[in-house]
């Protein structure tokens, strides 16, 4: 029989052309009518109904706004619908994220609240078995990696390349294994590209927003079309079955927030269901029931033939010749940015609640409401830029909001922490220092910092390693004295705000410049507080001695002992010189011209929110650069002005071996009537043979070649968009002796074009729609002008090497520091003397007995279950980065944690919604004819590579031979592998 699998859902998005709570809710009608309340009332009362009906529910967001406002009974109905089977959770993060800028942490985390919340209600029969990402504009690898990490047996997704889909369809190749890491094992998942997106077959749709024929099957009727419908959906079924290999075939039976009506649908299902079956009798061969995509995949992997292979990714995604999805890699570029501070400050809450002494009522609360904004960011219309401009502002508020409420949890624990002597102030009040966070230092404003004589800097370290900082704030005086917790004065340095940055409109502020001075030795997983001081009143003198105009000198340099770049007599940067080596580093602006078009064909597609399409013109923004030089002992920096509405600065601190690009750029000149996509452009001597290097979702680098794709032989109508690939964190090229790595503060568009280069979308601004759904033009404003834009890019640049630190060794560090980085909180101490402050409080603190080794992130420490902590632990480099930090790692977790009572370590699969023993994956045969994983050509018979490369042990590793153990057997000791995360839950010993 041909076995056709109906799976009856709705796709529901967190977000897009209303907002989430008028989508829950089912308002604002004229953009669109959807309300998921209605959806899941509805769905629930068709499947109680009728137990043969069954129904996969996907996004946890909108399920739990639900079911917590049922009755009881109602609550405990739905619980026993989902121990039977017929209500399914498939994906069940908390949204369906966006695969091209979401970063693997964040995807992580969302999961894992998602899937927290399932287990927790419904226990393991709410575990979802199937990755179910039907609706993001291209797939990641690693995306397809941490599914597997966390114990899925397959992904579906609706969304390839049409060339892609055309010669899978073809060949039988829509469903494959997919090996999703170079560097880990039991990487393989079973992947299927659906056939029709996820709409349901043409004349199939039942729902109440659809147009399609009702059955009508009274044998009186003379509307009967039984036989009609019938006829159309044999014929429709037996084509889709030749496109894949087994004997079963997936239908998906709806929608965007199809099943309002939940019984309209079904009725008719119940129908299809019933005549085409009755064909049977007459020799038909189609067997039509109610599935899932879980008991799809079980069928497939009961059959038992074997699959393809793939080793690459599905991007970039194209819908047709023209239509490249590579504009939302760049676009809000604002939002994209604020999506990672809100993870940035999620880890340090996480972690800060997790080491409170005291624990109050209100920590979780608020930790929750920020787990649950930033799983809402994720979502592949919240954190891609492909909403509605109010859906988008309300996501900004959802963050914003979420980020202040985890602020009271901060402030709460930190003051804890620096009253650790209880009895000694019995007698007496606290001073609750404030820990207020500055949140328009991109606009180098901070009240605090402005307005008061006296105030702290409080630095919360987030990573296991001891670090430092270049400290940024905004001031308003003259002079500062900057002392650390043992009256040791710590040099600052004053730096004038840019101009342009000064000039902004919407700018309120005193400061003309910022204290910079560099914190030292600072705690992991801790803090550490300075103390500042303004000694007098005036600025100017200070500003004049520190920041100049160039000299009459052809050239301008900056730099330290390790580095320095030049500046050419146009103001353009033009080399770097390391270890008294010059080579060519060349670094400008330019911006493509948006194709404008009626959207009716193909080639009158414009440039939108979604797609990047230029129109073949390329623009240079200016041909000389005005220059500012500032030198002093922690940073020296050259402040560039190329345009009216482009800056930036160029910035060298003492004891850094990288550059930082300081970019600002808006608004973005409109009144030509064309829209314009800025690209930052780097240009080296590198012959780099079209190859270039793009992150997957801030991990594993996957290798890019122009105008190629792995599968299949690419027909490229679009040159550039059509070779613009996601950059989450990080874009490389090289050759046998030169290396350059540009590292972003957000999710970017980035390519190499011509050899030697690479290029970064920063900002677009557009006057047409794309016509793929949102109708709106991505012309952001703010305060009535077009949107401004400033971030920064860090460039590691330098000779090949193999030897300890590489290159890439130190660009898996400093992507480390980058991401997360030192919080600054702040307190005004103006009624406190420096000594009091000194004597009365903790100002120097850590959770950790020792610093992890540096190839090892603590990814997660945050709180769990009743006494318990999640942590995680990531090796942060693969296989062969670095000949030393590339190796295995050992360390023991009491060694590190030696404050904590540890009764019990369980660890679990990457979701912790498992334990590790309990989980067991469905395998799938690869095809011996198809079976090469990128260059390592694997034994067909005996699936393992054909040989094994020898690994030298180092103190902070152990022979590949003697990790097979993973934990010791006291079950303290943990090894990792590289690009290994592994997940415990610490039980800690119960204190009453």
């Amino acid at each position: 029989m041909l076995n056709v699998h109906l799976v009856p859902h709705t796709h529901d998005d967190v977000g897009w052309l209303k907002t989430v709570d008028q989508y829950y809710y089912g308002s604002k009608t004229t953009i669109q009518k959807a309300g998921v309340q209605y959806i899941l009332d509805s769905v629930v009362q068709s499947l109680l109904n009728d137990p043969a009906r069954k129904f996969i529910y996907v996004e946890s967001a909108f399920f739990f706004k639900w079911f917590n406002e049922q009755t009881v009974e109602l609550q405990q109905q739905v619980r026993k619908l989902v121990d039977e089977g017929r209500l399914e959770f498939i994906g069940g993060a908390w949204s369906m994220n966006d695969e091209a800028a979401a970063h693997y942490h964040s995807v992580i985390d969302q999961f894992t609240w998602g899937l927290r919340k399932l287990n927790d209600t419904f226990g393991e029969c709410g575990r979802p078995r199937v990755g179910w990402q039907i609706d993001p504009f291209g797939h990641s690898r690693e995306q397809g990696s941490l599914f597997a990490q966390m114990g899925y047996d397959g992904l579906f997704f609706g969304r390839l390349d049409y060339q892609d889909k055309r010669e899978r369809m073809t060949h039988k190749r829509a469903e494959m294994i997919w090996k999703t890491s170079a560097n880990l094992e039991d990487s393989e998942l079973f992947t299927g590209a659906l056939y029709n997106l996820y709409q349901a077959p043409p004349g199939f749709c039942f729902d109440i927003l659809c147009s399609d024929e009702p059955f009508m099957d009274s044998p009186y009727s003379a509307e009967n079309n039984v036989k009609t419908k019938v006829d159309k959906f044999l014929y429709y079924v037996n084509l889709q079955a030749e496109s894949y290999r087994s004997n079963n075939i997936q239908l998906t039976m709806g929608g965007d927030f199809t099943y309002m009506d939940a019984n309209v649908y079904f009725k008719n299902l119940d129908k299809l269901i019933k005549y085409t079956n009755a064909r049977q009798s007459n020799g038909s061969n189609v067997n039509v029931f109610y599935s899932t995509p879980s008991c799809y995949l079980k069928a497939l992997h009961d059959v038992g033939i074997t699959w393809p292979t793939k080793s690459d990714d599905f991007f970039p995604y194209a819908s047709d010749p023209h239509s490249y999805w590579t504009g939302y890699y760049t676009s809000r570029p604002t939002s994209k940015r604020f999506e990672r501070v809100g993870n940035h400050f999620l880890q340090v809450c996480k972690q800060l609640t997790a080491l409170a002494p005291i624990k109050e009522s209100h920590m979780e609360p608020h930790l929750s409401v920020l787990r649950e904004a930033m799983g809402v960011m994720q979502h592949h219309d919240a954190i891609t830029g492909t909403e509605k401009q109010h859906v988008a502002n309300d996501y900004a508020r959802m963050l914003f909001r979420a980020v202040k409420a985890c602020g009271a949890n901060t402030q709460v624990v930190l003051n804890q922490l620096l009253h650790p002597d209880e009895g000694s102030v019995a007698d007496r009040p606290k001073y609750t220092f404030a820990f207020e966070s500055c949140h328009l230092l991109n606009v180098s404003k901070c009240e605090l910092t402005e307005l008061k004589d006296s105030f702290t800097v409080t630095l919360y370290n987030p990573l296991a390693h001891a670090g430092h900082e270049y400290v940024r704030v905004p001031v308003s005086g003259g002079r500062y004295i900057v002392r650390d917790y043992r009256n040791v004065e710590v040099s600052a340095q004053l730096v004038p705000i840019p101009e342009s940055v000064l000039n902004l409109a919407y700018r309120f502020s005193n400061a003309t410049a910022e204290l910079v001075f560099l914190a030292n030795e600072l705690p992991p997983l801790g803090f550490k507080s300075y103390f500042v001081t303004r000694a007098i009143d005036s600025l100017d003198d200070f500003l004049h001695e520190m920041s100049t105009p160039p000299a009459a000198s052809p050239e301008v340099t900056i730099g330290n002992r390790y580095l320095n770049v030049s500046f050419d007599s146009n103001g353009f940067l033009s080399t770097i010189t390391i270890d008294g080596v010059t080579n060519r580093l060349r670094q400008t602006f330019v911006y493509y011209e948006g194709a404008l078009g009626n959207n009716e064909e193909f080639r009158n597609r414009s440039s939108g929110a979604y797609i990047f399409r230029p129109n073949g013109t390329e623009r240079t923004v200016t041909e000389t650069v005005q220059l500012k030089v500032v030198k002093g002992p922690t940073v020296q920096e050259v402040h560039q002005v190329f345009n009216e509405w482009i800056s930036q600065v160029v910035r060298i601190y003492a004891d850094e071996n990288h550059i930082e690009f300081e970019w600002m750029v808006g608004p973005i000149p409109v009144e030509d009537g064309i829209g314009k996509e800025i690209v930052s452009r780097f240009y080296t001597a590198a012959q780099s043979n079209g190859v270039f290097w793009t992150d997957a979702n801030g991990r594993e680098m996957i290798k890019r070649v122009r105008n190629h794709r792995d599968t299949w032989a690419v027909d490229l109508m679009e040159k550039i968009s059509g070779n613009y690939y996601p950059v989450t964190t990080k874009i490389a090229l090289e050759d046998g002796g030169l290396r350059l790595a540009v590292l972003t503060d957000r999710a970017q568009g980035g390519s190499s074009l011509e050899d030697g280069s690479v290029e970064l979308m920063v900002h677009r601004r557009l006057l047409h729609d794309d016509a793929f759904g949102v109708e709106e033009a991505l012309n952001e404003q703010a305060f009535g002008r077009g949107l401004v834009a400033r971030g920064k890019h860090w460039v590691v640049f330098g000779a090949k090497q193999q030897t300890s630190p590489t290159p890439e060794a130190r660009e898996r560090f400093l992507q480390n520091r980058m991401l997360l980085p030192n919080w600054l909180f702040l307190s005004d101490v103006s009624e406190f003397k420096y000594e009091d402050w000194t004597k009365e409080y903790t100002n120097i603190y850590s959770a950790l007995s020792l610093s992890l080794p540096l190839n090892v992130h603590l990814l997660t420490f945050e709180p769990w279950q009743e006494n318990s902590i999640l942590v995680r632990f990531e090796h942060l480099l693969e296989k062969d980065e670095d000949p030393l930090y590339s190796k295995p790692v050992r360390f023991n977790v009491q060694d590190v944690f030696r404050q904590f009572s540890i009764d019990e370590i369980r660890e679990t699969t990457l979701a912790a919604n498992q334990l590790k023993e309990d989980s067991s994956r469905l395998k799938f045969k690869p095809d011996p004819d198809y079976i090469m994983y990128g260059s390592v050509r694997r034994d067909a018979a005996a699936g393992t590579p054909s040989a094994s490369p020898k690994v030298q042990t180092n103190r902070f590793s152990a022979p590949l031979e003697d990790i097979a153990r993973n934990v010791a057997d006291d079950g303290f000791e943990i090894v990792l592998k590289p690009m290994e995360i592994r997940t415990f839950i610490f039980q800690l010993e119960y204190k009453p």
